[in-house]
């Protein structure tokens, strides 16, 4: 009974920490490669289905009955966006990651093609102008972040997932390297602060943060409870993705600023943090020191809080001056991407100016060079989905809707379907096919959940 007793719940925990460790990451161009893919098929499949929607627009009616033909054509939909959307990004981040480069080009080849083809059969009926503003296309961009996110973080523990897409040690980048940043610029451009929305009390703020709070300590629990593998470098011992989040928020209650402001003060929070990095924090960092102090045992997550801040700050800056602002001129879709797209442009050569001059990028420490990589990554997946409304843009896909009205619980769900499938399955010795059919089985089931929850009414947002 004894020895049952001592028998670690997770027999393979150090291997599969190994798996995840000292990672040098991928190249610039590869991930700006992987950036063009996603949102690619997104905007494929939306132009697919662009001349139904106008027809469904049409047809629609207030006595229209919700019974079988609804349900079946909601799920036909939702089971075809998975197999043009879901089942391509995939595939392109297991088995065809070789080709990533070549499918990078054939869909930017294609789009082009349609564009010139179809944009102007199109707006000879409809102006650019008539075309909504972006706030639609930024649902399109958080669901792509969630997406991407579900599915790397069960195809990271598989070796089908190619190592340089995963989380680098201490400086460089991998594609899931911009997980996290990319929640908190998703979160900041559409916050109740990018709104200018100020009448929050405390009490209301402290009751908004508590749910990522209670999910830091439940994942903490949980991870310490089943003796699951956790990579101590990526945050410290006891710190999370949720911590984080939970900090940003406090911060964001307690200090509070114009959004006018916030972009100059997120600067200057990320100029200092910089500073403070370059002067040695940054050793300190990626050392193995760590002493029995609370701060020091997470002092990867803690000290990174400065950087993701700043980054949140700048974040609500841009939203509100794209989205929000509407004392400001010159609100078209027109001006609207041609902001976003000169924007990508602009933050990707910040990046490599400061990975190459500064700093070298580093997620761990969330310094200057990951925070405009991270935008530049975002606002280049945007300025693409841009492209969705040159031709197609009454409503959004079933997919969309699904995730955009349950990104909490799809999250949450991909949390402990991940975590069973690793205490179950020993994912370091799944061969090839058997890992890609529980990754299969694993993203239609996300997705399945997912709209019958959008079907039943059910809402799990994070923002």
């Amino acid at each position: 009974m004894e020895g049952l007793l001592d028998k670690p719940l997770n027999t393979h925990k150090l291997l599969k920490e190994q798996f995840v460790s000292n990672l040098t990451g991928s190249s610039l161009l590869e991930i700006a490669a992987l950036s063009t893919i996603v949102p690619a098929v997104v905007v494929l499949r939306k132009w697919s289905c662009g001349d139904n929607n106008r027809r469904d627009s049409v047809k629609k009616n207030d006595d229209a009955l919700p019974g079988y033909k609804g349900f079946v054509h909601y799920f036909s939909a939702l089971a075809l966006d998975y197999l043009t959307i879901v089942l391509p990004v995939l595939l392109i981040f297991t088995v065809l990651a070789e080709w990533t480069y070549a499918c990078a080009l054939s869909l930017v080849t294609l789009i082009s093609i349609l564009t010139m083809f179809k944009r102007s059969q199109f707006h000879l009926k409809a102006g650019l102008n008539q075309l909504p503003l972006l706030r639609a296309d930024i649902s399109s961009y958080r669901v792509s972040v969630v997406l991407v996110t579900c599915l790397c973080i069960l195809a990271v523990d598989f070796k089908i997932f190619p190592r340089r897409y995963a989380k680098a040690e201490a400086y460089g980048y991998g594609i899931m390297d911009l997980g996290v940043g990319s929640f908190v610029v998703a979160n900041a451009l559409v916050s109740r602060q990018a709104r200018n929305i100020t009448t929050m009390s405390w009490n209301a703020s402290l009751i908004s943060i508590s749910p990522l709070i209670f999910l830091g300590f439940a994942r903490l629990m949980s991870t310490s409870g089943v003796d699951y593998q956790v990579h101590v470098g990526e945050y410290g011992v006891h710190w999370n993705f949720f911590f984080t989040l939970s900090a940003i928020s406090i911060l964001t209650s307690i200090i509070r600023i114009h959004p006018k402001y916030c972009g100059l003060v997120g600067l200057v929070v990320l100029a200092g943090f910089q500073m403070w990095l370059s002067s040695g924090l940054n050793e300190y960092l990626i050392s193995n020191e760590r002493n029995t102090g609370i701060i020091s045992q997470n002092k990867e997550g803690v000290y990174s809080i400065f950087g993701y801040w700043g980054m949140h700050l700048l974040g609500v800056s841009l939203g509100y001056y794209l989205f929000f602002d509407s004392s400001s001129k010159g609100k078209s879709r027109r001006t609207q991407v041609i902001k976003v797209w000169v924007l990508a442009a602009s933050f990707w050569i910040l990046a490599i100016i400061l990975d190459s001059y500064v700093e070298r990028v580093s997620r761990r420490m969330c310094n200057f060079a990951y925070v405009m990589l991270v935008f530049g990554q975002n606002f280049q997946v945007i300025s693409i989905l841009t492209l969705a409304g040159f031709i197609s843009y009454e409503k959004n896909l079933v997919l969309e809707d699904a995730f955009n009205q349950n990104m909490l619980g799809s999250f949450l769900l991909a949390n402990i379907l991940t975590g069973v499938i690793n205490l179950s399955v020993n994912t370091l010795s799944a061969s090839s096919r058997t890992a890609f059919m529980i990754l299969l089985v694993y993203s239609f089931t996300l997705c399945m959940v997912a709209g019958i929850a959008q079907f039943c009414g059910v809402r799990m947002k994070f923002w």
